[in-house]
């Protein structure tokens, strides 16, 4: 008996549950408007991971609507290990294929390398806005190779991206981009050690000659370099050159910069820095002598012909 009243109400049970009405999705009434709406403001990684799970119409908007992919923006997270890297790159490249093409603008921290841009460049030919923070595994080659299918740039950041760093990649940019407005680069710390190497990075910036605006955060370029892009980039409006610690504001540098409508020095705040800022390094201008301070000589201990030729900087004197 007790057996017989166990199975009938668990058939009763069963009935009723029968009987009830389906579960309702509940974004099913939403509008597809008022759904992207919700989805923008959730950030993209947590979509991809995540929004697929949660009902029927996210899965369906998350993954048909190409509108929610056209702004990306995947940044947090650590450099870690190599197979957590390529789950970050991974995801990046289901993001570019979710915008189905109509990617315009991608931020992205530690998730690429020179596959990842190589695959944006044919994923996203309508791109305009590119950011990229600490990508350490994009190289000069592999950058150098994705840029030039991008023409239709107009927004660049290259933020403690370390592996890109040849100065004839800035020249490729300035060649292929002709219609880039903003270039930021930002760099971890302004040392260097040979003052020839100091305005290795103008060259190419100066052939940015469409640049409204600049910014230039812990670079190595001098007083003289800083001119030589001012001299190129005359529609210039907006210069931020913080932690630039080789740059003297003379008289002639103040009457080019008074052209620009806003204009961060040196020696300004970086409260409002949104990148890990670190405190500028020594300048130094020869082995032994520190540019800021002619007073204060440093023992030098090392092989001078390691820094500079001889021959060449102290010419044998004429009688």
């Amino acid at each position: 008996m007790p057996s017989r009243h166990i199975s009938g109400h668990a058939c009763r049970r069963r009935e009723e549950a029968a009987a009830a009405p389906a579960a309702r999705d509940w974004a099913d009434g939403l509008g597809t408007d008022m759904l992207l709406a919700i989805l923008s403001r959730v950030d993209h990684v947590d979509i991809l991971m995540s929004g697929d799970s949660v009902c029927r119409t996210w899965r369906r908007a998350a993954r048909d609507e190409p509108t929610l992919w056209r702004r990306v923006v995947m940044r947090g997270g650590h450099a870690g290990t190599m197979p957590r890297r390529l789950i970050r790159c991974g995801a990046a490249c289901e993001a570019l294929r979710r915008s189905a093409g109509l990617c315009e603008a991608f931020c992205v921290e530690y998730a690429a390398d020179d596959g990842f841009l190589i695959y944006l460049s044919e994923m996203a030919p309508y791109l305009k806005n590119l950011r990229l923070i600490c990508c350490n595994n994009v190289t000069d080659q592999g950058f150098t190779e994705a840029v030039k299918e991008l023409p239709l740039l107009e927004e660049l950041e290259l933020s403690l991206c370390d592996t890109v760093c040849i100065s004839r990649v800035y020249k490729t940019v300035g060649d292929a981009c002709i219609q880039l407005k903003h270039f930021r680069l930002s760099k971890r710390t302004a040392i260097y050690f040979l003052w020839t190497e100091m305005d290795k990075d103008v060259p190419g910036i100066a052939s940015m000659r469409r640049l409204r605006s600049l910014q230039l955060f812990s670079n190595t370029l001098s007083s003289e370099g800083l001119e030589t892009i001012l001299d190129n980039c005359p529609q210039l409006e907006y210069l931020d050159i913080r932690g630039c610690c080789n740059i003297y504001m003379g008289r002639s540098l103040h009457v080019k910069c008074a052209k620009i409508k806003k204009i961060r020095f040196p020696g300004d705040s970086i409260d409002d820095y949104d990148l890990k800022a670190q405190t500028c390094a020594r300048r130094v201008s020869s082995p032994t002598m520190s540019r800021g301070n002619h007073n204060e000589l440093r023992p030098f201990r090392g092989n001078y012909y390691r820094y500079f030729n001889r021959d060449k900087l102290f010419p044998p004197l004429s009688r």
